[in-house]
């Protein structure tokens, strides 16, 4: 017998009212999104690396939705191809390296106007040599109860190199793009060991390799462990999981992290062009909100969302690592030699610390870089050293989403920056070689460096002339 449905009052009330409710959770889950966006549905790319996260956490927690936002997360073959693509226009905005967009402001491979509201991390990378390497390492670094102390410095590799000079054999190490903060930091690390990476003098001589002791060149993150395992390569510095990946597949030692480097530096950072970002101006305080409170999660209350982050991260359309690779270094400790783990808290910092804000010292030391290795081939004014950063970062739009959050409360008034900070951090020696950074002084800091072009310096020839 067919039965009928019956409708009474009482249910077409109770029908009335869950749509009722339904309606004021779809109001009050968007109340508060940027009003007038002028594009709602974006395409933001990345690279396989962990320090993309805040990507991942806001799209996977909602807080894009939250802002009305249809976002697409697209990985990236390398850093060349993300830039051409967020520069044609394909992507709305992407992960960058912080270094990046400078390469771009003074045309160097790319000319390109790109701005950056946020900072997607700081800390993150490290340095791997090779198994071979390490044990050819291993007799000149201090030990302590059966394990080297650490920071490891790049003079312990001096001996090796001058092994491979000997034998007639480039000492060749990867780093992932000539304007990256990868680069930057493998020479820094490696000058400051008295080791000479290599000058640049564009556009006759783009190699970085004048002059150079170990010859660094590019290598994609993801296939750093096996490159170095076919042999091409000894060495490179990466974000992880790349190193972590080098340790459990036995194919080499991380010697040091970026955090015992030079602590607590601009490591990625979210970028849109000039363009896009001033005619769609709406939409992108809607993404920074939206990354902000992803940095913000991923470091509540002493990491506990790590693991559910860790979670994320492994899936194949991220970076899809294994588990057990990612939560070495996102849970707060880092391995070194297999079974050396040691506690490195900040390895991964992406709130916490101001560690979101775009911090205009941070630009002016990734010029201060280029200059030093001849990327910027002539003595600029410290003037204009402080104009490029001001082009580039833009924590005027930083601050007007995080009062949006706060106004919301989603986020409070002492998690962020005071209204009258200037962009520039105190003065500190928190680098390897204790060479103090002052970020409104960039040339007296350029001329502290025992290698490196200073003054008036270029590279004419492939040589140093003043």
């Amino acid at each position: 017998m067919k039965r009928t449905r019956v409708v009474t009052l009482e249910k077409i009330t109770t029908a009335m009212a869950a749509l009722a409710i339904l309606t004021t959770l779809t109001f009050t889950s968007s109340v508060h999104a940027v009003e007038n966006l002028e594009k709602d549905s974006l395409k933001l790319g990345f690279i396989k690396l962990t320090d993309m996260a805040p990507l991942a956490v806001a799209f996977e927690k909602g807080y894009f939705d939250d802002e009305g936002l249809s976002v697409q997360v697209e990985a990236q073959a390398n850093w060349k191809v993300l830039l051409d693509r967020v520069v044609s226009g394909e992507l709305d905005g992407a992960h960058m390296l912080a270094t990046l967009p400078f390469g771009t402001a003074i045309g160097y491979g790319t000319k390109a106007d790109i701005i950056s509201a946020f900072t997607l991390t700081l800390n993150g990378d490290a340095i791997t040599v090779s198994n071979d390497v390490w044990k050819q390492m291993k007799p000149q670094i201090p030990m302590k109860d059966g394990k080297p102390v650490h920071p490891i410095k790049a003079d312990s590799l001096k001996p090796v190199l001058e092994k491979y000079k000997a034998a007639g054999k480039p000492f060749n190490m990867a780093m992932t793009f000539p304007v990256g903060t990868h680069n930057m930091k493998l020479r820094y690390w490696l000058a400051a060991g008295g080791i000479k990476p290599g000058f640049y003098a564009p556009p006759e001589d783009t190699s970085g390799q004048i002059n150079a002791e170990a010859m660094l060149s590019v290598t994609p993150p993801p296939q750093m462990p096996a490159t170095m395992d076919s042999g091409t390569i000894v060495g490179y510095c990466v974000g992880e999981p790349w190193n972590q990946q080098a340790v459990f597949k036995g194919l080499g030692v991380p010697v040091i992290s970026d955090y015992e480097l030079m602590k607590n530096s601009a490591e990625k950072i979210f970028g849109v062009t000039k363009e896009w970002a001033e005619k769609n101006p709406n939409t992108h305080l809607a993404v920074i909100k939206a990354l902000i409170r992803a940095s913000m999660w991923l470091d509540a209350e002493n990491n506990k969302n790590r693991n559910e982050a860790v979670e994320m991260l492994s899936q194949k359309q991220y970076v899809g690592a294994d588990y057990e690779v990612l939560a070495n270094s996102m849970n707060g400790t880092f391995e070194y030699e297999k079974g050396d783990k040691r506690p490195l808290p900040d390895f991964n910092a992406f709130f916490r610390h101001n560690g979101s804000y775009p911090y205009y010292s941070d630009a002016v030391w990734s010029l201060t870089q280029m200059r030093r290795w001849g990327q910027i081939n002539e003595y600029k004014p410290d003037s204009w050293y402080m104009e490029i950063a001001k082009k580039v970062y833009r924590p005027d739009i930083y601050m007007k989403a995080a009062k949006a959050l706060i106004a919301e409360g989603k986020a409070k008034t002492g998690d962020f920056p005071a209204d009258n900070e200037s962009g520039f951090k105190a003065p500190n020696a928190d680098f390897i070689d204790g060479i103090a950074f002052d970020g409104t002084k960039p040339n007296e800091y350029i001329d502290k460096f025992p290698i490196g072009l200073k003054g008036k310096q270029k590279i004419v020839g492939g040589k140093i002339v003043e």
